[in-house]
């Protein structure tokens, strides 16, 4: 919506007096960090694949920001510090936090001033196995194993402070098996050969890696990795994969350098223009961002699939790397505008729709929790889980949707330019966002129009939990130049305050309006020369704000229950396709779902009635591949019943319908030449919002269950 004049905000600026106080009311107050800073890192350490342990070494030049003789550092709970030396070589008394087993506090002899340095050298080792334990509850952020390892930035392997708000340069020296490459963080030499033990272990290999420029960095993945040196665009890109999967490695450079030309464009250009993609083993994250490192699971790894998510990685140099959050509450400044950072790129690249197709899914992914938090208390999310998903990225992802929606298209990009050119280099709060925007929509406004209250916007979307969800009463009178509609706009948040648009589809041109909603009900009167037509009158018509609908909910139900599933608990899964079906009734996708969730708990019956419950129902068109895929489980069904004729009945059906999505005519053809049995392979299906060109085949992990293709929620 381009700047107009406005009838009544006045209500979120009243909120915002209401709630202004020392602190800001849109942030949450993260604790300061004790009185050092860590400016460079010096790390030695030894990955030993066959105790899955690391032991290392890390002299960290430490900067005081106050003065202070106490130094707190974030390590990993499993690495056991066992010693702390001066550069002079003095040892010194140190110990994990009692209260929080995260931080290790070092005790120095005597203060240091402010602006003052101290060397320090910690030597430490442990176990790096699992998710025990991990600073990312429930998230394998640093693993070691036989056959590959990887360390991830937020696993704390090495000593870090004031996480992730910190920049520094490093040298990493990482001592791996000889079975091993080693691919992250900074420029790296080639690998120098080192004597090693004998046995499994005799061979080993000394990676460095330099990173002279102050970054979050220290991320490595460590396997059986093959350099793929391409170039795209004038873009470098080094794609590491095992070889057999990287045959598509031109295809992530030619994703890398449209996204960077893309975001080069709105954003102004980076230092470093070349970049490293890396495939990360399954069991962690799904993907992950570190300066000029793009990390993608091997899940992941198929570039037409993986392009929005790949334009999300680069758009995190930018937002993420270049600009990094001043606490962990203000995250939404760089993980939710990253996210958003999507849209930009599927509408540049692909048209509007492309771009509309990714704001839907950001709706549905903000609804799956939106209840978790609001988005300025994003520090009580465990990063990584679904909550935070749900509340940071795809809510995040919303809100700047429905910024841009307010200030314009030209003051939006505006914003985002000074935004990135403003803070690069240096880390940013929600209220450096909001100050910038305050004052960009302001000077976009032209003479005699009102700037919308962003404050208020803010305010309402960043602190609170909730959305809107818009119903319509109105009634239609017929006047001598046409028809007037009298009615209110209706939704169950008292505190809402925005401008809606509203669009009366007559049998002429249509009518929009834009409606300040303030409150539960808001008047509106449209004059039309046409007669609307029923149900012609809608609500946010282009989705330019968050809101509920019986659509939208029932796909979040159903997202939520594909995350289940994927975590393989099934019976849990079934109950949010069932809420599904409660909130939308017969809706073939949870149907779908249902069916398979039953299918893998070999309860054959529920899932053939599901199956049969889905293709009773007409999909929506981004779900039609259920109907090829019902059948194909429905036939699978009867192979195992020993219906072999059943089975070939349904096959056929599926191949009827013409469907190819995720090589379903491949997989028909394949169980109509040989019966169906449970040591089958499975091909996987598409995911919620997942456009059905974009669903490829994937092999199962072991339990015959198929690897099911989730959108980047």
């Amino acid at each position: 919506m381009p700047l107009r004049p406005r009838i009544c905000l006045e209500f979120g600026a009243l909120l915002v007096a209401a709630l202004i106080s020392t602190a800001s009311p849109l942030r949450a107050q993260a604790p300061r960090p004790v009185g050092f800073l860590a400016d460079s890192y010096d790390i030695s350490a030894t990955l030993d694949s066959t105790h899955q342990s690391i032991s290392a070494t890390a002299k960290i030049d430490f900067r005081a920001t106050d003065v202070s003789a106490n130094i707190r550092v974030e390590l990993h709970p499993n690495l056991i510090v066992s010693e702390v030396k001066t550069a002079e070589g003095k040892s010194l008394g140190f110990g994990r936090d009692s209260m929080n087993p995260l931080y290790v506090l070092v005790t120095l002899p005597t203060p240091v001033a402010t602006g003052g340095h101290v060397i320090l050298t910690f030597t430490y080792a442990g176990l790096l196995a699992n998710e025990e334990n991990s600073p990312v509850p429930g998230v394998r952020a640093a693993v070691i194993g036989h056959e590959n390892a990887y360390l991830l930035l937020p696993s704390r392997w090495f000593p870090l402070t004031n996480y992730p708000s910190n920049r520094y340069t490093a040298t990493f020296r990482l001592n791996v098996p000889d079975s091993f490459a080693v691919a992250g963080s900074g420029k790296s030499s080639s690998p120098t050969p080192l004597a090693g033990k004998t046995g499994a272990d005799s061979g080993r290999l000394l990676y460095t890696f330099e990173c002279k420029t102050p970054g979050p960095h220290g991320t490595f993945v460590a396997g059986n990795l093959q350099l793929n040196p391409k170039q795209a665009e004038g873009v470098d890109v080094a794609v590491y994969a095992p070889r057999s999967d990287s045959g598509n490695a031109q295809g992530f450079a030619d994703d890398v350098a449209r996204s960077v030309t893309v975001f080069s464009d709105l954003f102004g250009g980076l230092e470093d223009t070349g970049f490293t993609v890396i495939q990360l083993p399954d069991g962690t994250v799904r993907d992950f961002a570190a300066p000029g490192v793009l990390l993608l699971s091997r899940h992941l790894w198929e570039p037409k699939t993986a392009e929005r998510t790949i334009a999300r990685l680069v758009a995190a140099q930018w937002f993420g790397n270049s600009v990094l959050p001043a606490t962990s509450a203000d995250v939404w400044v760089t993980d939710g505008l990253a996210r958003y950072c999507e849209e930009l790129y599927a509408e540049q690249s692909a048209g509007r729709e492309a771009g509309l197709r990714a704001v839907d899914e950001f709706a549905v992914g903000a609804l799956m929790y939106d209840d978790a938090a609001p988005i300025a208390q994003a520090v009580r999310l465990a990063p990584y889980s679904s909550d935070y998903r749900s509340v940071v990225l795809n809510k995040g992802a919303m809100v700047f949707h429905m910024l841009r929606g307010l200030m314009g298209d030209v003051a939006f990009k505006t914003l985002l330019h000074d935004f990135a050119t403003k803070y690069a280099g240096k880390t940013a709060t929600i209220d450096d966002l909001v100050n910038l925007a305050d004052k960009d929509v302001q000077a976009a406004a032209k003479p005699g129009q009102i700037a919308p209250n962003l404050r208020g916007f803010f305010v309402q979307w960043l602190n609170s939990t909730g959305v809107p969800d818009f119903t319509t009463e109105f009634v239609v009178y017929r006047t001598p130049k046409g028809f007037r509609i009298v009615g209110k706009i209706k939704q169950p948040i008292d505190t809402f305050s925005m401008p809606v648009e509203l669009r009366i589809d007559t049998e002429g041109n249509p009518e929009t309006k834009w409606v300040d909603v303030l409150g539960m009900e808001s008047p509106f009167t449209v004059e039309t020369f046409g007669r609307p037509k029923p149900g012609g009158i809608k609500v946010d018509p282009n989705n330019l704000v968050l809101k509920g609908s019986v659509a939208l909910r029932a796909r979040a139900a159903i997202a939520r229950g594909e995350e289940l599933a994927e975590q393989g608990r099934y019976y849990d899964a079934i109950g949010q396709y069932q809420r599904a079906l409660s909130i939308q009734p017969g809706r073939p996708l949870a149907n779908f779902r249902m069916g398979e969730a039953f299918f893998y708990q070999k309860n054959y019956q529920a899932a053939a009635n599901a199956f049969r419950e889905s293709l009773q129902a007409v999909p929506e068109p981004s779900e039609k591949w259920t109907e090829v895929w019902g059948h194909i489980y429905l036939g699978k069904v009867f192979d195992l019943l020993g219906q072999r004729e059943r089975a070939v009945n349904e096959y056929s059906k599926a191949k009827q319908t013409n469907d190819d999505t995720g090589g379903a005519q491949l997989e028909a053809e394949r169980w109509l030449k040989k019966a169906y049995s449970e040591g089958g392979v499975l091909m996987a299906t598409p995911a919620t919002g997942t456009a059905p060109t974009s669903a490829t085949p994937a092999a199962p992990p072991a339990g015959d269950r198929p690897v099911l293709k989730k959108p980047s929620q």
